[in-house]
């Protein structure tokens, strides 16, 4: 069974907002990466069909599939990691989540699910209203 990351998205205000800053990402060469300063232990569970989930002003709410985690030293010899993420992201059903630092794992079985098809309306709708139909019980 696969393992997941969860991480912020700090300076992202939507789920639109991240995958504009992921497009961006992939104009530029190379492969679409995340670096974060401790090495994930458990590497094997989590390229075994893992993603980094982000959570977005409160709130899991997108995901990028793990392709490979490369531990590194950077110009000052400090240990790194570059999580190597496929540039595609997927809006998931929206969770509450209190802050944190860093990242932590995330079982598969406490893992959101997609939006997807089933939930194209839901996922075209503005974030705002979404968030605020969500509070009030209404989805």
């Amino acid at each position: 069974m696969a393992l997941h990351l969860i991480k912020l998205a700090v300076g992202c205000e939507s789920v639109k907002d991240l995958t504009e800053r992921v497009a961006e990402r992939g104009r530029r060469a190379g492969p679409h990466v995340h670096i974060t300063r401790m090495v994930p232990k458990r590497d094997a569970e989590l390229l075994d069909g893992g993603s980094l989930y982000w959570v977005i002003r409160g709130e899991i709410a997108a995901r990028e599939r793990l392709v490979a985690i490369e531990p590194f030293r950077d110009g000052d010899g400090v240990s790194r990691c570059r999580l190597v993420l496929e540039p595609e992201v997927h809006p998931v059903s929206p969770r509450p989540m209190r802050p944190f630092q860093g990242w932590r794992y995330l079982a598969a079985a406490d893992a959101p699910p997609d939006l997807g098809k089933a939930a194209e309306g839901i996922a075209a709708m503005p974030e705002a209203m979404r968030r605020e139909l969500r509070e009030l019980g209404l989805l």
